[in-house]
């Protein structure tokens, strides 16, 4: 099939649509929709083998992400780190976890190649809480302890699996996910992978009940069918 006689170039096509006024509409929301297909990725690809992340504060300017230093200043020791090495502290919130992430301080080389590593320490019966990530898919292994893990889709479908050490499981890009601790007395330990240089987290609970400013009183009653003394005693719990 001769695809030029049976279709309109794109400018054809335009030409034709100019005294529409729908079909002008429609040609714009394509175009936009289009350029935001195109930016919805992520992070954008390197364009370059390496860009070592610039840590000097302040900076000179702002980008998405860090500046590169010279790269005829590079070395080794910009592409490793020991950051993931030692224990994190599980004492530090209420529900006994620890996330220690590798970023652009402390391996410098990471900058601008779309991806993240962290060492998340769960105490016994402790729980890392529902909580998304709007940049980043995620793939945990399990390297010590006995883990339930789960997310939650769009449909309100809940995924759970049990995992033993060597074993993983793959959280989706921005969906509710939850790592727990199955045993109450013995430490836990997950590697994760994220497809992001700042992948983000926003726990579910906190971001909800301890915003700042908070979210209306009569929008939380309403969404979760709670009483004000219901609100009250949440937010007072989460903030403590």
């Amino acid at each position: 099939m001769n695809l030029n006689s049976h279709s309109l170039s794109f400018s054809q096509q335009k030409s034709n649509m100019s005294g529409n006024p729908y079909s002008s509409f429609l040609l714009h929301l394509f175009l936009c929709l289009s350029v935001l297909m195109v930016r919805a990725k992520s992070d954008p690809d390197p364009i370059q083998d390496y860009c070592i992340a610039d840590n000097r504060s302040p900076q000179p300017f702002f980008i998405n992400g860090k500046p590169c230093i010279d790269p005829n200043q590079a070395s080794s020791s910009h592409f490793v780190t020991s950051a993931l090495s030692k224990p994190g502290n599980t004492k530090t919130n209420r529900y006994g976890y620890n996330a220690t992430l590798t970023n652009t301080v402390n391996l410098p080389g990471l900058n601008t190649l779309g991806l993240t590593l962290a060492r998340i320490d769960i105490a016994g019966n402790g729980l890392y809480p529902p909580h998304s990530h709007p940049r980043a898919s995620e793939v945990t292994t399990c390297l010590k302890g006995i883990l339930l893990v789960g997310f939650v889709d769009t449909s309100n479908r809940l995924f759970t699996q049990q995992l033993k050490p060597g074993e993983s499981f793959v959280f989706p890009r921005g969906l509710i996910h939850f790592i727990y601790n199955i045993d109450s007395l013995g430490p836990a330990m997950t590697l994760s992978g994220l497809s992001s240089q700042n992948p983000g987290t926003q726990i579910a609970s906190l971001a909800t009940f301890t915003s700042n400013p908070p979210i209306p009183d009569f929008i939380m009653k309403k969404a979760f069918q709670i009483s004000d003394s219901d609100l009250a005693k949440i937010r007072k719990n989460l903030a403590d």
